[in-house]
């Protein structure tokens, strides 16, 4: 029974042309050199970004924080914890249970951006948790939480903090 070597070498042409890929080669994409002739080396191409961008990059740690077998809310842990702190804060607020449930639940949602602050700087993967840079994440996440408390203490009437020069400040502002 004689093969025919023509139909094997049009399946491996077919082959071929399915595993190649759209984007060109390095040699085909790199920069004309000075004369305009020849192709510069991949040292000398320009800094230029893609005109045409196929991904975006992951923030610094913002990997897993769980075995990739695990289910999908342990991976997500620290962002849960700072969710469930936050949401915990919210409900003390809106059900009002006591005399000071909105100084308390306002200082709980500051409490959960500063552990949010604490957890990216400490883990070394936080999940969904990294939305930007390790340091911009850490600086937001503390400023704002800082704040959050800070406020909550201050919160008229009775605060339970009192900043001398805030109090003449505000009087300055307002007479």
């Amino acid at each position: 029974m004689p093969t025919d070597p023509e139909p094997e070498t049009e399946k491996a042409t077919e082959k071929d042309k399915a595993t190649e890929t759209p984007e060109a080669t390095e040699a085909e994409t790199a920069e004309p050199g000075a004369s305009g002739d020849a192709p510069v080396s991949a040292a000398h191409r320009s800094r230029r970004p893609p005109a045409v961008t196929t991904d975006t990059a992951r923030p610094e740690g913002g990997g897993r924080a769980a075995p990739g077998d695990a289910p999908a809310p342990a991976r997500q842990w620290p962002l849960l914890t700072v969710l469930g702190l936050a949401a915990l804060g919210l409900l003390i607020v809106g059900t009002d249970l006591f005399a000071q449930s909105f100084r308390v639940g306002s200082m709980l949602v500051g409490v959960a951006l500063l552990t949010g602050a604490v957890l990216r700087r400490t883990l070394p993967s936080v999940g969904m948790l990294a939305v930007r840079s390790r340091f911009t994440d850490m600086v937001t996440y503390g400023v704002m939480g800082t704040l959050i408390v800070l406020l909550a203490l201050m919160v008229q009437p009775d605060p339970w903090l009192k900043i001398p020069f805030l109090e003449d400040a505000l009087h300055l502002t307002i007479t």
